[in-house]
């Protein structure tokens, strides 16, 4: 039987350094991936991509499926080569700062046999800390993340919502600078679904990292973001960069009520709809 836990509250207090004034800008440049069809010919799924992205900013990529969206993530994170271009991260090339990012995928990849607890020391473990500061951080994220008395479950015993809280924990205790999200949350019922976005502004607000956020709900993104990028795709290009001017903290259910929320959404989805 899976267990259900309620949504996070209060304030965070886990003591990991913000870095926020080190940060350093992310840049697609000119970016091209192909890839051979049946009869191993190229076929372009990104063409021509351009796209700067701020230190601490949290942005979102939409657009229909195969614009190249996830590979894009991909690229960033050095599991793609591009046939062109480069993705630069503070005018390095991304392909040597892995050190620096962290992916969250639409299922959890959570270790099955592995405890709550073992599955977040992973991140520990991969961020070099020392035994003393592994069990200190340990004990501070999974307060954070609400999973007090839960540390001993393993991924079965929860729910899905549960599931993504232990992934997120895993990737602060590693403290990536960038976060990199592949519809982290694609595979939750809307109730959680919005429930995690909420968790997730909160430790964006905490933290401050840079984010980049795949998805294909709209509203989603332009809830959580300050910026939405939308792609189309045969090949995968930018047809919008839609800066996302609403106030912070935000609340989901407070936004809908909003105009400007709901012409934001329009736009953006004009775009999707576009040919």
């Amino acid at each position: 039987m899976s267990i259900h836990l309620q949504p996070l509250s209060g304030p965070l207090s886990v003591p990991i350094p913000t870095g926020v004034e080190e940060g350093e800008a992310i840049s697609f440049r000119n970016i091209g991936v192909s890839y051979a069809d049946a009869r191993g010919e190229p076929v372009a799924a990104i063409a021509g991509l351009d796209l700067q992205i701020e230190p601490g900013t949290f942005v979102s990529i939409v657009g229909p499926s195969g614009c190249g969206k996830s590979t894009l993530l991909r690229v960033l994170a050095g599991l793609v080569t591009p046939v062109t271009g480069e993705a630069l991260i503070g005018g390095q090339p991304a392909a040597g700062t892995a050190r620096r990012l962290g992916f969250m995928f639409q299922r959890d990849t959570l270790l099955p046999w592995a405890t709550v607890a073992d599955n977040i020391r992973v991140g520990t473990d991969l961020a070099g800390l020392a035994p003393a500061a592994a069990r200190a951080r340990l004990a501070e994220l999974v307060e954070f993340i609400r999973l007090q008395g839960f540390e001993n479950h393993r991924p079965h015993q929860l729910s899905g919502g549960m599931r993504q809280r232990v992934s997120l924990g895993r990737l602060l205790a590693y403290e990536p600078d960038i976060y990199l999200m592949d519809e982290p949350f694609g595979a939750l019922d809307s109730q959680t679904k919005s429930a995690m976005g909420r968790e997730l502004l909160r430790i964006w607000a905490k933290f401050r990292r840079t984010v980049i956020f795949v998805t294909h709900d709209i509203e989603e993104a332009v809830t959580l973001s300050d910026r939405v990028v939308v792609m189309a795709a045969r090949p995968g290009r930018i047809v919008l960069d839609q800066r996302i001017d609403l106030p912070r903290p935000r609340d989901a259910r407070t936004l809908r009520k909003d105009p400007k929320y709901r012409d934001l959404v329009d736009v953006i989805w004009q775009h999707i709809e576009t040919p």
